[in-house]
């Protein structure tokens, strides 16, 4: 048999990050394994034969690989089975054996199904980044719902967090955008389907911390050369504007970020809420949008509303501000517009009615 690796606080950190997430995600779960009497090692476990099934979004990066392998030990502790969903969206050259050298690592490390699924990403208007994130999401949902899992792990950490908050603020987006990654995005039902749960363990844990995790163990992650490519936003932001900020400001600025979002989730929790309301008061049972119903709502609430509605509608969770502000003028100032285009569709007014028109590619049914 072969000899773990001794465990460090690395290691540590990671694995109780992966049992705290999903004790948040699948209550039910929690204490239906035992111990077994056969086990060779203190602290093995027999799981239930009905166990959920929770898949890693496996890219090979160290991440998405240290959740992989820390699913893969802790997933008998937790009551679940343990899978991965590997997408290659044939975007870089050698993406195919990326993709199937992730899948040995995480046949390696327990997990099983391992599903590798070849994506197409189509121009959706979104910009590269955007309309690769909206194939790879949607590939999420389509292979959780062919093998029955229950959710997704994502491997986005506190810096990716902290990050996130920052494109937000460029962009003047509001307090949701602000508010960041939920460690638990609850399934979600558009149009078309259900999606899975979205569980992200590691918003609350450093890269460094997660990527010494998988040194401790000797593993090596595949390195993505995107992550290096300065004509990304997102990296510009984490190799450039990040350390300029620590370095003017002191140490703790990601920390602080992360704990923006934090505080700024309750407040958007409270909105969304009322303006979920105000959604299931304006929906017709053609699924289009009573104007009527929306023109005397607070702007707060009926962008939100808005916003919900084209999520649904279009499976495009990246909608910029511009966008929903474009239909909130067909609510507000309607004089007989066209038609707007918009990523994943258009929407059209009828007389009191907004309906929306899927692209033949949209990829409905992913809440993040």
């Amino acid at each position: 048999m072969p000899t773990r690796p001794r465990l460090t606080p690395a290691m540590a950190d990671v694995r109780r990050a992966v049992r705290d997430a999903l004790a948040l995600a699948l209550p039910e779960t929690r204490g239906r394994s035992h111990p077994n009497p056969e086990g060779e090692a203190s602290g093995d476990a027999v799981m239930p034969q009905d166990a959920p099934l929770v898949l890693v979004a496996l890219s090979g990066g160290p991440d998405s690989l240290a959740l992989a392998v820390a699913l893969g030990f802790e997933q008998e502790k937790c009551g679940v089975r343990a899978g991965a969903v590997i997408v290659d969206h044939g975007l870089q050259h050698a993406s195919a054996e990326v993709a199937e050298r992730a899948a040995e690592q995480a046949r390696a490390a327990g997990l099983s199904p391992v599903v590798v699924r070849r994506v197409a990403v189509t121009d959706e208007g979104g910009g590269p980044e955007a309309d690769a994130r909206a194939a790879r999401y949607s590939a999420f949902g389509d292979v959780a719902r062919e093998t029955g899992a229950t959710a997704v792990l994502i491997g986005h950490t506190l810096d990716d967090q902290a990050e996130t908050v920052l494109l937000g603020l460029a962009r003047g987006s509001g307090a949701r955008s602000l508010a960041g990654m939920r460690v638990v995005t609850p399934s979600h039902a558009s149009t078309s389907a259900r999606s899975p749960a979205l569980v992200r363990p590691l918003l609350g844990l450093r890269r460094e911390v997660v990527a010494q995790s998988l040194a401790d163990q000797e593993i090596t992650p595949w390195l993505d050369p995107h992550n290096t490519d300065e004509t990304f936003r997102r990296v510009r932001v984490r190799n450039t504007v990040l350390p300029v900020l620590e370095a003017e400001l002191g140490p703790g600025v990601a920390e602080a970020l992360a704990r923006t979002a934090a505080h700024l989730t309750a407040d958007a929790d409270y909105l969304d809420a009322r303006a979920s309301d105000a959604l299931r008061a304006a929906l017709t049972p053609a699924d289009a949008l009573d104007t009527r119903v929306l023109v005397s709502l607070d702007s707060v609430i009926r962008l939100r509303c808005v916003r919900m509605w084209l999520v649904s509608q279009l499976g495009q969770p990246q909608l910029s501000s511009a966008h929903v502000a474009a239909v909130d003028e067909l609510i507000m100032n309607w004089h007989g517009q066209d038609a707007l285009n918009l990523p994943g569709g258009s929407v059209t007014r009828r007389d009191s009615a907004l309906e929306t028109r899927c692209s033949p590619q949209s990829p409905a049914g992913i809440a993040v």
